[in-house]
């Protein structure tokens, strides 16, 4: 059997040993190939683990394979480079996520090391302490806010529980922090977290933004609500430029990079429904739509002079007096 093929065996066995087992039309869409393939998939797969065992699915009527658990436990020991990748987001999340989620993936990390046989388990974390060595602590350098676990805490457990949230706010336009009653409906994370929500006591109920390290206190209600009809947290969060969202409308941006930063600019991905054209002399043109120019400038003035802005007007009368050219170099 070549490399390749025992590749795509051991995927298709990871996917057989789920609970619902896999069909052949999951085995042509997971390995691109085509139907007769996934046969011969099969036919391998029944060659090498005799417990493999079919079924008829009741939804679909199509014929589903299986494989207990225990046939591939052996092929399923996580390799060292998987488990330094798993503490060094520990370590990253630390510096960015509320202190609920650190917890849980510690969890998860102990839980990963408990299922691994005695007998490997030493070489592997040997193996990934050395990584972690090599590599050294993942950090993310620069300011950023600092998280408060009791109130990171309380909006997660809010989120999970589809609980009102009463939360002592301060904006940054407010002089004093004051008392608002919230429905969470997700969180966007960036340079700042911002905690989705629609305040109840506001007339209208639209989704608002609440910055988390602008939240002095936090309780969940006993009370839950029902989160607004249509509300899809990706979808919301495509209208903006980053985590942050101003009530400006939403705009169709476009961006010319000089020639010189095209390539740095090629690496960023500023929006997920950007555009980017090649012009003639080498410059970049990326094109998205999106609200919240505040934030853009922010990025924006990272480039210098680098990077033009051709539309909205709006944006070009936000950034053009403050392009420079003395910038020791570029994002």
């Amino acid at each position: 059997m070549s490399y390749r093929n025992a590749i795509d065996l051991l995927t298709i066995a990871a996917h057989a040993a789920s609970a619902r087992g896999i069909s052949l039309e999951e085995i042509s869409e997971i390995l691109e190939r085509d139907y007769r393939t996934s046969q011969r998939v099969i036919a391998a797969l029944r060659e090498r683990f005799p417990e493999l065992d079919h079924f008829r699915d009741e939804e679909s009527g199509k014929t589903r394979w299986r494989l207990p658990n225990k046939a591939i436990a052996p092929l399923l020991v996580p390799t060292a480079e998987e488990l330094a990748a798993l503490t060094l987001a520990e370590e990253m999340l630390t510096n960015g996520a509320g202190a609920d989620q650190v917890q849980a993936l510690r969890s998860l990390h102990a839980k990963i090391l408990a299922l691994i046989p005695s007998e490997r388990s030493r070489k592997i974390e040997a193996d990934e302490e050395a990584l972690l060595v090599a590599l050294g602590h993942a950090t993310r350098p620069g300011p950023r806010p600092v998280g408060r676990e009791t109130i990171d805490l309380a909006i997660s457990t809010a989120l999970k529980g589809t609980s009102r949230l009463r939360i002592r706010y301060r904006g940054w336009k407010d002089a004093v922090s004051r008392e608002r009653t919230v429905a969470p409906h997700g969180l966007l994370l960036g340079a700042r977290r911002y905690l989705v929500a629609v305040d109840l006591e506001k007339v209208g109920g639209g989704i608002q933004h609440f910055r988390v390290d602008a939240i002095e206190e936090a309780v969940v209600l006993p009370e839950s609500f029902v989160r607004k009809s249509g509300f899809d947290l990706d979808t919301h969060a495509e209208r903006c430029f980053g985590s942050y969202q101003q009530e400006d409308g939403i705009h169709d941006v476009a961006w010319r990079f000089a020639a010189n930063a095209a390539s740095r600019a090629e690496g960023f991905l500023f929006h997920p429904s950007q555009i980017v054209e090649h012009e003639p002399g080498g410059s970049l043109l990326v094109r998205f739509r999106a609200s919240g120019l505040l934030e853009m400038c922010w990025h924006l003035y990272m480039w210098g002079d680098a990077v033009e802005v051709i539309s909205p007007p709006e944006l070009i009368s936000m950034v053009n007096a403050y392009r420079r050219s003395d910038f020791a170099s570029m994002p």
